[in-house]
């Protein structure tokens, strides 16, 4: 059985006979692994769940692997690693000065995807900050930053992405404080990425429907007009 809090993997090809085996090849060696046929689908998962590493196939119908590392890249997301066809060596370099963290050529061998992916994650930098905190309850609900998982009274597990991990954390770290855009894009920023305002609100409506009873009238999670935003609840170690 996996270990629930082992790094998850994301696959993202849209060739069924390479993500399947390749997902059940990496859950046979510790991790946790996501599948999704398309750039749309990846993006649904990585609003929802917990990834540490993407392996995304350049080629694929509709919007292709450069498109999307860019977005990852420029959203502050999780390390890429690339999958490129044998010819399509200006794709894997324009790939790398995008900010994809490594590529692999197909047809690979998996041991060599495994090595590689190890490494990634060996090599990924630690949250920017303050020093890693356990886990902590507020509202309602334990935010446990190393499974990046928030458990609810009522029994619920939650996943958070990379982005909202890290944009809780922060809050959690200065709870009733007004913290503005511009001080949590400072503070959030784990990755050389053009981040905008923008990115931080989408982050802040994306946490706000997992925590929230009422995403559009927010308790817990509230607006500052013209300040920023504001963690309202009191935070208390939870072991």
């Amino acid at each position: 059985m996996t270990d629930p809090i082992a790094p998850q993997i994301l696959i993202v090809d849209d060739a069924r006979d390479i993500r399947e085996p390749l997902g059940q090849y990496l859950r046979k060696h510790g991790f946790r692994t996501r599948l999704a046929a398309h750039a749309a689908e990846a993006r649904e998962v990585l609003a929802e769940a917990a990834i540490h590493l993407v392996v995304l196939d350049i080629m694929m119908p509709g919007e292709d692997g450069l498109s999307l590392c860019r977005w990852l890249v420029a959203h502050n997301g999780p390390p890429v690693l690339l999958l490129t066809a044998m010819a399509d060596e200006t794709d894997r370099i324009v790939g790398l000065e995008l900010g994809a963290d490594d590529y692999l050529v197909k047809p690979f061998n998996p041991r060599e995807l495994l090595a590689r992916a190890r490494a990634i994650l060996r090599r990924a930098p630690p949250e920017p900050g303050r020093p890693p905190r356990g886990r902590r309850a507020f509202a309602g609900w334990v935010h446990d930053p190393d499974a990046m998982t928030l458990s609810g009274t009522d029994g619920r597990t939650v996943d958070l992405t990379t982005a909202e991990n890290r944009l809780l954390g922060i809050l959690l770290d200065q709870p009733r404080a007004v913290l503005s855009r511009t001080t949590l894009l400072d503070l959030a920023a784990g990755r050389e990425a053009k981040a905008y305002d923008r990115a931080i609100d989408n982050q802040i409506s994306r946490l706000r429907r997992k925590i929230e009873t009422n995403p559009k009238n927010p308790r817990i999670l509230v607006t500052e007009w013209g300040g920023g935003y504001r963690l309202v609840a009191d935070v208390t170690d939870a072991g």
